[in-house]
């Protein structure tokens, strides 16, 4: 399918065009087939009118001069034949210029007066012929056919000559006409991709809002796209300043429950509710970050962001190493400087932390950390060298609250939330095995 506007409308228009064309040769050829054809017979009636004025009669007897006024008649090689046949059919006089020739043709005499015919001989050779009856010559009773006869050759070269000039003229006027009309669509579609350059600059966030300056057709579609980009960050701020609201509002809460928690921690009667609470506590409070989290970082939709990936890794790998200074993790980062992530950064930063965190947690001591782009799709793999993922439990652990490692503290949320990031910007994340033995997470990202 041609997804190209400008392409799809010169394909439709170079069909019109050759449509046109078709039907407008054979049209032309027509009209110039009858054209030429009455101007041969107005060159035969002329010339057998020359024979007419040339004719004498004497005793009844026709005569003819041994020059013609016209020398065609007398040449042996000309195209022009003539002949002068009696009432009865017979051939009473023939110009000079048809001594080589054995025409048969008999006249009408029926009272006609003229006739423009064409004839064809059993040598298939064809003729146009002129044939006037005459019954008065010279102001004497008479009754002669005087017939002019022309072979169709030239005709027929000058038709076919005239079919390939056609068709030279018209294969140039079309191609003429494709060039004007890829320039007219590229002048008139340049509001288009004015439109579809700003739309670039919005996803890439480096403008707001789409310029006015636009044709009247187009004017409508760029207002609802603007009051649609002024509604989305009009909500998005909502989002943030609500959530912030809520955290605020929840922290206090949470500070007076931790405090009173501690308190009770103090007397050995209480510590084993101390510590109950203190773990609903601490649940409570990743419960709430795990809402706020999936809630701020929703895919925004008409903005596409694209952040550099190698400058967020080395940050979140250098905090890392300190918080895991005494593994000595190896991290092995292959990923280009030039790798970018369609992906707001606040998100790319939540996914990003919670992978690594993992791996740094669970591995032996190697990290690697590679990136395979391409035009349409590309893909960020975080492997290991620690346990791994079983196969049957892959699916588990991307559940909220579910989790395969049981001797560190935490609620299992943080793959939960990796998974609602990559669900909400359309990527991938499959889990497997990693060469180096621990597990390999695969995310993909469609860069389209």
């Amino acid at each position: 399918m041609i997804r190209s506007l400008r392409l799809r409308l010169m394909v439709a228009a170079a069909l019109l065009a050759l449509l046109f064309m078709l039907g407008l040769l054979p049209a032309l050829q027509k009209a110039f087939s009858l054209a030429l054809q009455e101007a041969i017979e107005k060159r035969l009636a002329s010339d057998v009118t020359t024979l007419i004025s040339a004719a004498r009669i004497e005793n009844n007897q026709l005569h003819m001069p041994e020059l013609l006024p016209d020398e065609k008649f007398d040449l042996p090689d000309s195209r022009l034949l003539g002949y002068i046949f009696d009432r009865q059919g017979n051939l009473v006089w023939r110009s000079r210029a048809t001594a080589d020739e054995n025409i048969n043709y008999t006249p009408r005499y029926d009272g006609r007066g003229n006739e423009f015919a064409r004839i064809r001989q059993v040598d298939g050779e064809e003729y146009f012929v002129y044939d006037v009856e005459v019954k008065l010559l010279g102001g004497k009773s008479a009754a002669f056919s005087i017939v002019a006869l022309q072979p169709l050759r030239e005709y027929q070269q000058t038709l076919n000559g005239l079919r390939e000039r056609l068709y030279l003229g018209f294969g140039a006027a079309l191609l003429t006409l494709l060039a004007l009309l890829w320039a007219g669509m590229t002048w008139g579609l340049r509001s288009l991709r004015q439109l579809s350059h700003e739309l670039d600059d919005v996803e890439s966030g480096a403008r707001d809002g789409l310029s006015s300056e636009h044709p009247r057709e187009l004017l409508r579609l760029t207002g609802s796209l603007n009051r649609l980009l002024r509604s989305e960050r009009e909500q998005r701020q909502r989002y943030r300043d609500s959530l912030g609201d809520l955290a605020h509002s929840l922290k206090t809460p949470l500070s007076v429950l931790q405090g009173v928690s501690e308190s009770m921690a103090q007397r050995r009667e209480d510590r084993e509710q101390a510590r109950i609470l203190q773990s609903q506590i601490e649940r409570m409070s990743q419960q709430i970050d795990y809402q706020l989290q999936r809630a701020s970082l929703r895919k925004s939709g008409l903005v596409r962001h694209q952040v550099a990936l190698r400058p967020l890794l080395d940050s979140l790998c250098s905090t890392l190493a300190k918080v895991y200074r005494d593994k000595q993790v190896k991290v092995s980062l292959e990923v280009p400087d030039q790798a970018m992530v369609p992906m707001e950064q606040g998100a790319l930063l939540e996914l990003l932390g919670n992978l690594l965190e993992n791996a740094y947690r669970l591995c032996l001591g190697q990290v690697r950390i590679s990136w395979q782009g391409g035009h349409t799709q590309v893909e960020l793999c975080i492997e290991d060298d620690g346990p791994g993922v079983p196969a049957d439990q892959r699916e588990r652990i991307l559940k909220r609250g579910e989790r395969l490692d049981r001797q560190h503290p935490g609620q299992g949320i943080g793959l939960a939330v990796v998974k609602d990031i990559i669900d909400s910007y359309d990527a991938s994340l499959t889990l497997g095995d990693s060469p180096l033995g621990g597990a390999a997470f695969r995310i993909n990202f469609s860069m389209e």
